[in-house]
């Protein structure tokens, strides 16, 4: 099946599985992929290895904000896959760690921060044929987006999708610590001020709680045969 040129936006909770749906639509149908969770997180990694969040985890704002033009934060593709880079290293193991979760929200938060990632996004969508996912792909940075997604699972199931995640990666969380940081993120990325976390009025929900990837990839395949009339 051929898509016509254009800009897929899948936004949601945390631990839908947005990345790898995104992911899986980019491969399927030679998208260009951009996790702007990813430079969120890139950004709060730098903070974090900067001294810029203290142990209360207050944020020193305007060091910040100072720091931002010297950041150089990309996707590049990888034999093991897109990989996300600051200048030449690549930090896509750091940035998944508990301890990016745990302060990304207030982080992605801040006006000037969400700015710059929005800049950034922009700049790669310009060239269509892109999916994204994130907290307001289809709200804020692309509302003209002819494809979005808002996805949902209940939060049992989120968790252990997370738990499992970061198991594999050789972490050592416990349940409640990821159910908690969950239920923090939900609210913070649900109640900020600049761009909160909230369906776009056109977009189309999928509750993934018991579905399999597979699933997935039919729904949207059903989603986009209906929004373009392609007949296969």
């Amino acid at each position: 099946m051929n898509l016509p040129d254009i800009i897929i936006a899948i936004d949601g909770y945390s631990s839908t599985g947005k990345s790898t749906v995104a992911k899986l639509i980019a491969k399927e149908y030679s998208f260009l992929y951009l996790d702007s969770g990813a430079m969120y997180r890139g950004v709060t990694l730098h903070a974090l290895e900067n001294g810029m969040i203290s142990a209360d985890g207050s944020i020193d704002e305007e060091r910040l904000k100072a720091s931002l033009d010297a950041l150089d934060i990309d996707f590049r593709a990888t034999e093991d896959g897109n990989k996300t880079f600051n200048g030449d290293r690549c930090i896509e193991k750091e940035i998944r760690t508990l301890e990016v979760s745990s302060h990304v929200s207030p982080v992605s938060a801040i006006p000037f921060v969400r700015e710059y990632v929005d800049s950034r996004l922009h700049s790669f969508g310009e060239r269509k044929r892109v999916v994204m996912d994130g907290r307001d792909i289809g709200t804020t940075v692309f509302p003209e987006a002819e494809v979005k997604i808002f996805m949902t699972a209940s939060t049992e199931v989120r968790a252990r999708r997370r738990y499992d995640e970061m198991v594999a990666k050789g972490e050592t969380p416990t349940m409640e610590e990821v159910v908690r940081n969950l239920e923090e993120r939900d609210y913070i990325d649900s109640h900020r001020e600049v761009s909160p976390l909230t369906r776009a009025a056109d977009a189309f929900v999928m509750d993934n709680s018991d579905m399999t990837l597979h699933e997935e990839l039919v729904w949207f395949q059903g989603l986009v045969m209906g929004r373009f009339g392609i007949l296969e």
